[in-house]
């Protein structure tokens, strides 16, 4: 959520120079300069903190927008401010909180099952990242169909230099073989179990790399791959620098992504924009984000994904055309048409009575 709302502002700035646009952020994002056309204001709470953020955009949200005049604010992150008298748009990134209820604990999934309903009913618009996702508030969320826009996201581009192979192997202790990469977040939806018993399925096993924050599934994914013979084999990472990340897209010989469910699936697209040849679940919008530049797998068959990684790592020919037609296919989401996807979205919802 935080990569789409940072490249949407300055693509939202620059699509419609006549309008004024403000930035409510949060205490750790005071003091970023933003685009030259947008104003930034701090809603003075902790991100890190979910009861302040619930407090922020609930209470503190609505008079500051109040104050700035807004004809209409636009909430990022699948919540959203139910009072004021503005217009209010939300983009739902996903309800995986509803098909697979583990994927959160603690406050956080209480809030979500509270606060995204309530931001969907409230708001004039909202705003989804994929076909899937939308069909999924139809279905869970029994949201009228006709209040939902789909407008899709955009693969960042580098903004860095990757860390450079030598030193990035020497720092993570990668060692000299083929790397395979698999960049998510450690909640039981990822897949990673399945992965992990994939990857010990595969002969001459390349180095499985897992970057992304831990979770206590970790823990879990950590002895699976312990009783599977294959710590020696696989890296978990942790969060890695922007450089690293970076390093890693360009170290990678296959790029896996074994997800059960995602709203739209820009870690895919990332991979595909740099080059890296990509396997992946079909499952929910990731089908519809690769097209055919992909490889597909069934998630919940280990030897589904083994042989798909297999059949790239041996197939140099099979590997190339992947390389060629993914940057292409990425190339085909911008964020100039998401940023003019949620302008036509603005229209409609001032076009509809303020609460």
């Amino acid at each position: 959520m935080e990569v789409a709302a940072r490249a949407i502002l300055p693509a939202l700035a620059s699509a419609a120079p006549g309008v004024r646009f403000t930035a409510f952020v949060n205490r750790e994002a005071a003091g970023e300069v933003w685009d030259a056309g947008i104003e930034s204001i701090v809603i003075p709470v902790n991100a890190r903190n979910r009861v302040e953020w619930v407090r922020g955009e609930q209470q503190l949200l609505p008079p500051a927008a109040r104050r700035a005049g807004c004809d209409l604010v636009h909430s990022l992150g699948s919540t959203a401010p139910v009072w004021g008298r503005f217009a209010r748009v939300v983009t739902i990134h996903d309800v995986i909180y509803k098909r697979f209820p583990e994927a959160h604990g603690g406050v956080k999934a209480i809030g979500m099952r509270a606060l995204v309903p309530l931001a969907a009913r409230s708001s004039q618009r909202i705003i989804a990242d994929s076909n899937a996702t939308r069909d999924d508030l139809v279905e869970l969320l029994k949201v009228p169909a006709q209040k939902i826009d789909v407008v899709a996201l955009a693969p960042a581009p580098p903004r860095v230099h990757p860390t450079p192979a030598a030193d990035l192997r020497r720092h993570h202790g990668l060692g000299e073989r083929p790397l395979l990469l698999s960049a998510s977040a450690k909640r039981r939806h990822k897949n990673l179990m399945r992965l992990l018993e994939a990857h010990a399925l595969l002969e001459d096993r390349p180095l499985l790399v897992l970057p992304g924050y831990a979770t206590d599934h970790e823990a879990e994914l950590r002895a699976r791959a312990a009783q599977l013979g294959i710590a020696g084999d696989v890296r978990f990472l942790g969060w890695v620098s922007d450089e690293d990340m970076e390093g890693l897209y360009a170290a990678a010989a296959v790029f896996v992504f074994p997800s059960l469910c995602e709203g739209f699936g820009l870690p895919v697209l990332e991979a595909m924009q740099r080059g890296v040849p990509v396997a992946c679940s079909g499952r929910s919008a990731l089908a519809e984000v690769v097209g055919d530049a992909a490889l597909l797998f069934d998630a919940e068959d280990p030897r589904a994904i083994a042989d798909t990684v297999r059949a790239i790592l041996t197939d140099a020919r099979l590997a190339e055309g992947l390389r060629h037609d993914g940057r292409p296919q990425a190339a085909r989401f911008t964020w100039e048409a998401t940023a003019r996807g949620c302008l036509e979205t603005y229209a409609r919802a001032l076009r509809r009575p303020v609460a």
